[in-house]
């Protein structure tokens, strides 16, 4: 069940991350949180997630806009390093409450909590239009970049606040797209490198090896979801994935912030 879970949804939504530039992140975490520990989660999920755009920085990374991935990256990878840190600092703490439903008893716990409301967040981004057109002056460039560092560092969600920003820039299609995949790599190496000093050094119990398979698995889908999309999705049309987007990260938001998932 596990591995036909999260491999669909790294199959549909790497289709989808085709036309958004983000998501990916935001809809496999919670998926692979069905399984594993949060922390834990958003671990594999970055794996997936670098493995995807480095697949995808083969393709268009030579398009990218240099000046921008420097003014927008640096300040981003720092940021995924503290975001990181705090991630690894609330998932050791106790849960807030606890409640039972249907006979079994759910756990609201800090991280989960933060994640959660951080992923309606950003479906804000999505459902409503002033917000999902929403985009920045480039003077606010290395801020952009620290924000989107921070919160894909804490929770893998970075794509949403990197497009915001990216947008205003006036880069053609080919360099919008190359910039944000060196950028979304850059986040994704710092990332799991403060994911792993925690995980085998710090906290090595929470790691559980058969979460490796399904990393693997996962990573495959991805690659074919890519394939599918750019294929079968070429009709789709920005604002209909921000709207399928945005519901389900409204969903999975909920349940996360209330312990379901």
């Amino acid at each position: 069940m596990a591995y036909l879970i999260v491999c669909l949804v790294a199959l549909l939504v790497a289709a989808l991350t085709l036309f958004s530039g983000f998501g990916l992140g935001t809809l496999l975490m919670p998926a692979f949180a069905l399984f594993f520990p949060v922390p834990v989660a958003v671990a594999a999920t970055a794996v997936v997630h670098l493995a995807n755009n480095l697949f995808k920085l083969g393709l268009v990374g030579r398009h990218a806009d240099r000046t921008t991935v420097i003014r927008f990256g640096v300040p981003a990878a720092v940021a995924a390093i503290v975001g990181a840190l705090v991630l690894n600092l609330t998932s050791a703490l106790p849960p807030l409450t606890t409640y039972v439903l249907r006979d079994q008893t759910h756990a609201i716990t800090p991280v989960k909590l933060i994640v959660g409301l951080l992923i309606l967040a950003f479906a804000l981004f999505d459902l409503i239009p002033k917000l999902a057109g929403m985009t920045f002056d480039q003077r606010y460039l290395p801020l952009g970049g620290a924000l989107s560092g921070f919160f894909g560092g804490l929770s893998g969600n970075q794509g949403a606040m990197r497009s915001a920003f990216l947008l205003k820039l006036g880069l053609d299609k080919q360099a919008f797209v190359g910039t944000g995949v060196v950028t979304a790599v850059i986040v994704d190496v710092t990332r799991l490198l403060i994911y792993g000093l925690a995980f085998f050094t710090v906290n090595v119990t929470a790691f559980d090896p058969s979460v490796v398979g399904l990393v693997l698995a996962a990573t495959v889908a991805a690659f074919v979801g890519s394939f599918l999309g750019a294929r079968l999705l070429t009709k789709v049309t920005l604002r209909t994935v921000q709207i399928i987007v945005g519901i389900l990260l409204m969903a999975l938001g909920v349940g996360m912030a209330a312990g379901l998932v």
